[in-house]
């Protein structure tokens, strides 16, 4: 068994913090603030756990309290970072391989926090601000060292060449990786799985992967409809407003259980409850009865006395307890059961620890708007997710907005709902920066996944986008996806990364026959309509009609269309490979070891300010992909019939390329270095020498199979 601790170091700093009077009510109001040190290195986090005195009904709604960290630089600059909201949790992993099992308990009832990345050497102040329905408050100066670090800082839009991307020290980085998209313990990915993907994929070169934060109930998701009463792919909960009576307010949720003797209702989250072992627990709510109906309510092995209700007049309270065994750490299926005939209303169902504490059924609450609330168990996976991307080298792209929740207010840009949107994105994409911001493995926010492409969108990434321009301190870059390509969202100048999504789907178009083509064609529409910015094929696979897993990709077990994908897509034009979506059958067919050759040559490659290339040879029989500038070439060479439909389907195994002769023009004179790659063993298997007296550079190939790289570098320039 092994155990993670969730929260601040257990060696903290504390600083002396001064509570000021409120300008509105004159009472002292005191802020308590703990750092995690006094000293952090360059891009590495500092966080602050800060303690009011204050309760809110809704602390993620900055209307209600804006907390914030201002900050002044070493260099005088003024900067202002929302503080957010949260719940830690404790974490064991349970079970071995494949079966780890993850059990998440809450530590305290939640406070808040700060987190900062610094960007520069030297002293930083800070002081944390308040504002809410009483005024504002601000605390005594906090002060801590930025102190050098070999980290590369954060992931922008080359200043060399807006077309690719490059880290805050300038170092280039071309994207390799794929989908990692649904964590959660129901799906293949769990928070433990994903960890050893995330390793895998580190172990063999590869350095970013796209993560949904959107998945409503089946998987993480930060803001969604998550229910103890249903689920969103049969969603018919027994929620029904409030009948009416003295008192009731207007539109309010309860849950109606209705029926004979004995009927029983599920109570189900889509997260497992956890418990303490050895410990005492209190379910409570109210309930009000149709006739001589009560209730009966069963935790696991837990049955509890039954429930009478008043009548419909007035609510009865209940509130029963139990205690659970020396290594009972899950309640099992809990259920309420009618006992008589007729209908029960139940409202404020919660399950928490007697002395007090987290409420563990966050999910019964059928009062909490699906807009504006962070589920605190997702919010804490993903906390877990980019630390494991910290430790393994991987960026992120974080799909953070569940799109069903938007999508049809955003229907008319014009209306009000469309306004209300773009309110809840903004405090949406506010949590997600005070949060996880602080990363550099946070490479992207990714507002939606593949919204429709025909909903007027523009205003929404217009202000949302000017709105993260004001608060991420960081500059994350900004993307959305489509569910087929826009070529007016690859323009919009507030998002940063044009995108699109492709599926190779059987009996529906000829090119799923042809991996190199399609992305060919994916390439050349991106760079058509987002030529002087970062973009990506977000998305890529083998599919079936109705874009399930294609059987096809099972079958090639080699992972041929896979590899011949990634190179294609890294020389395409695009500024990195293109990201498998089948992250569950990559990793049955331990697919990793393709991205080892690839990294490996694009290790000391900077394709910033090169020209593209995009062309055949040999009549036809060997494509040729890459870039060139005055003084170096790289260029991926693939014979054309030797696709993943003849080498797998039709089993063709083609002769080899002999003597496949490639000029280079537009090569300044000097003498050059030529290497030729194995690009399934990521090794060099021929150097050369040339001297260029008058362009162009004529090369022969070496004898290969399928398809080969070469490296042509001037002598005395890096490669």
């Amino acid at each position: 068994m092994k155990t993670v601790a969730a929260g601040l170091d257990a060696c903290r700093v504390v600083l002396l913090i001064a509570g000021i009077a409120s300008p509105v009510l004159g009472a002292q109001r005191k802020i308590d603030v703990q750092a995690s040190a006094d000293k952090v290195g360059k891009y590495e986090k500092v966080e602050f756990q800060i303690q009011l005195d204050s309760h809110y009904d809704n602390p993620f709604d900055p209307a209600e309290v804006d907390l914030a960290l201002l900050l002044t630089t070493p260099g005088g600059e003024q900067l202002s970072l929302p503080a957010f909201y949260c719940q830690d949790y404790q974490r064991r992993q349970m079970g071995n391989g494949r079966n780890w099992a993850n059990w998440f308990y809450p530590l305290g009832s939640g406070g808040w926090k700060a987190r900062f990345a610094p960007a520069e050497v030297g002293t930083y102040q800070a002081v944390v601000r308040l504002k809410d329905r009483t005024g504002t408050t601000q605390s005594g100066v906090v002060r801590f060292d930025c102190t050098a670090s070999p980290r590369k800082g954060f992931i922008h839009t080359s200043r060399k060449d807006p077309r690719f991307f490059e880290f805050s020290e300038g170092d280039p980085f071309i994207a390799i990786g794929q989908n990692v998209a649904f964590i959660g313990e129901g799906q293949y990915v769990n928070l433990t799985k994903a960890e050893e993907i995330f390793a895998k994929m580190s172990q063999n070169g590869a350095n970013f992967a796209r993560i949904w934060t959107c998945c409503e109930d089946w998987a993480m998701a930060i803001e969604a409809r998550k229910s103890a009463w249903g689920r969103s792919w049969h969603w018919q909960p027994p929620i029904v407003t409030v009948p009416e009576s003295e008192g009731d307010a207007e539109g309010r949720k309860c849950v109606k259980i209705a029926g004979d003797d004995g009927q029983s209702l599920g109570v189900s989250p889509s997260h497992n409850v956890a418990l303490l072992p050895q410990t005492r627990y209190v379910i409570s709510g109210r309930i009000k009865s149709d006739g001589p109906a009560g209730l009966e309510i069963q935790v696991g092995n837990h049955s509890m006395e039954g429930v009478a209700a008043a009548g419909m007049d007035r609510w009865s309270e209940f509130r029963r307890e139990f205690s659970t065994g020396a290594e009972e750490r899950w309640p099992g299926r809990m259920s309420l059961r009618l006992s008589g005939n007729g209908t029960v209303y139940l409202e404020g169902l919660s399950l928490e620890e007697a002395g007090g504490g987290a409420e563990l059924l966050w999910e019964a609450d059928v009062n909490r708007s699906p807009r504006g609330v962070y589920n605190p168990l997702d919010c804490f996976m993903l906390d877990q997710v980019v630390e494991s991307a910290e430790k393994n080298g991987i960026y992120l792209m974080l799909c953070l907005i569940t799109r069903d929740l938007y999508m049809k207010a955003l229907s008319d840009d014009g209306s009000p709902e469309y306004g209300e949107a773009i309110e809840d994105a903004k405090k949406l994409m506010r949590y997600a920066v005070a949060r996880w911001g602080y990363s550099t493995s946070v490479a992207a926010w990714e507002y939606f996944n593949e919204i429709n492409p025909g909903q007027p969108t523009d205003r929404f990434y217009a202000e949302v986008g000017r709105y993260l321009e004001t608060i991420d301190v960081y500059g994350h870059l900004r993307t959305t996806s489509t569910w087929s390509p826009s070529a007016k969202d690859c323009r919009h100048g507030q998002l940063d990364v044009g995108q699109v999504h492709h599926y190779m789907r059987l009996g529906t178009q000829e090119d799923y026959k042809d991996e190199v083509a399609v992305v060919i064609d994916r390439g050349r529409f991106l760079r058509q309509h987002a030529p002087n910015k970062p973009v990506l094929i977000g998305e890529f696979g083998l599919a079936t009609e109705k874009w399930g897993l294609s059987d096809h990709m099972q079958r090639d077990a080699e992972s041929v269309h896979f590899h011949a994908s990634l190179w294609a897509s890294a020389f395409s034009g695009a500024s990195g490979t293109a990201l498998f979506w089948w992250w569950d059958q990559l990793d049955r067919q331990d697919a990793y070891r393709h991205y080892r050759p690839l990294a490996t040559f694009l290790s000391d490659v900077s394709f910033a300010g090169l020209q593209h290339v995009s062309t055949t040879i040999g009549g036809d029989r060997v494509r040729v992909l890459g870039y060139r500038g005055n003084d170096r070439a790289y260029l991926w060479l693939a014979d054309s019939r030797a696709t993943w439909w003849n080498l797998v389907e039709q089993k063709q195994t083609p002769e080899p390329i002999e003597g496949m002769e490639l000029e280079i023009s537009g090569l300044a004179p000097g003498e050059y270095r030529v290497q030729w790659w194995d690009t399934n063993e990521g090794k060099i298997i021929q150097q050369q020498s040339h001297d260029v007296s008058q362009s162009p550079l004529r090369l022969k190939a070496p004898s290969f199979s399928r398809d080969t790289a070469c490296k042509v570098v001037r002598s005395g320039g890096t490669p």
